[in-house]
C-alpha cells in the first residue's frame, strides 16, 4: 500500500494538468475501486486535491517541506511578509489549508502569539479567520460544501455570514474585518497560482485598529498581490 501511495503522489507531482483515476489505476495495474480508496484518503488528508475529476498534489506535502525550512508557496516570500509588517506595523501571515484545518506557515510579527501559532504549526479554524474565509471561498463547490457541513452547529451564525459574503469574496479575493475570531481581526487576500487559490496572506491586529485602517490595509495587500501575480505568471515559472 505504501508503494502505491508513493506512486500516486509521484504521478501527481510530475503532472502539469492533473491525473485521472483511470491513469492512476493503469500506472498501478490495480482495480479502480482499490485505487479510489487510496486517492480519497490522500484527498481527505490534503496530500492530493481534485478538480474536474483530475488529481494534483495538495498542500500537505508543502506543509511538510515548510517543516524543513522550504517555502509552501512560490509567489510569496518571507521578505514580502516582512515588508508588509514594516509598512503597517501589524502582523503579516501566510496561511494554507490542509484537510479541514488552517495553518500559518510563515509570518512577520512582533507579537509572540502569532509567532507561536506559526512556529508550532497550530491548527486554526477556517471559519474563524479572515485567511480561512479566503481559502474556503477558493475551494471547488463540492469541497466547500463538505467543509461547511462538517462544522458544528455552534458555528452556524458565522457560516451564515460567510455565505452571505461568498460571491463577493470569490470575485474580489479580499476579506476585510469579518470579526470571525474571538482573539483578533484581519484583512486578507487570496494568493492565486495557476488559476487556483493556494494560500492567503493576512494582516492581523485588534478589532478597532483593523476596522479603522481597513482601506489602508486593503491597499497595501492588493499592491503586493499584483507583484505575486506577476511572479506566478507562466513566463516567470519556466
Amino acid at each position: 500500500m505504501v508503494d502505491r501511495m508513493a506512486t500516486i503522489l509521484d504521478l501527481a507531482a510530475r503532472s502539469t494538468h492533473g491525473v485521472t483515476l483511470t491513469e492512476f489505476a493503469r500506472a498501478l495495474d490495480a482495480p479502480l475501486s482499490s485505487v479510489q480508496g487510496l486517492v480519497n484518503g490522500l484527498v481527505a488528508t490534503g496530500y492530493l486535491e481534485e478538480r474536474d475529476r483530475k488529481y494534483s498534489l495538495g498542500p500537505a506535502p508543502f506543509l511538510l517541506t515548510r517543516l524543513t525550512g522550504r517555502p509552501a508557496v512560490t509567489s510569496v516570500t518571507h521578505e514580502d511578509l516582512v515588508a508588509l509588517h514594516s509598512e503597517t506595523g501589524l502582523t503579516a501571515v501566510l496561511a494554507i489549508v490542509v484537510g479541514s484545518d488552517l495553518y500559518y506557515v510563515d509570518y512577520a510579527s512582533s507579537d509572540a502569539r502569532y509567532a507561536y501559532l506559526a512556529d508550532s504549526f497550530v491548527r486554526r479554524s477556517l471559519i474563524r479567520t479572515s485567511t480561512g474565509w479566503i481559502l474556503l471561498a477558493g475551494m471547488e463547490k463540492r469541497d466547500l460544501w463538505a467543509q461547511i457541513n462538517a462544522l458544528p452547529p455552534s458555528e452556524s451564525e458565522l457560516v451564515h455570514r460567510f455565505l452571505g459574503e461568498l460571491t463577493r469574496i470569490q470575485r474580489e479575493g479580499i476579506v476585510a474585518a469579518p470579526r470571525a475570531s474571538t482573539e483578533a481581526d484581519g484583512v486578507s487576500v487570496a494568493v492565486v497560482e495557476d488559476g487556483t487559490t493556494v494560500a492567503a496572506v493576512g494582516i492581523m491586529g485588534g478589532y478597532d485598529e483593523i476596522a479603522e485602517r481597513e482601506r489602508e490595509l486593503i491597499a497595501a495587500l492588493t499592491a503586493r498581490r499584483a507583484e505575486w501575480e506577476a511572479r506566478a505568471a507562466p513566463e516567470n515559472t519556466r
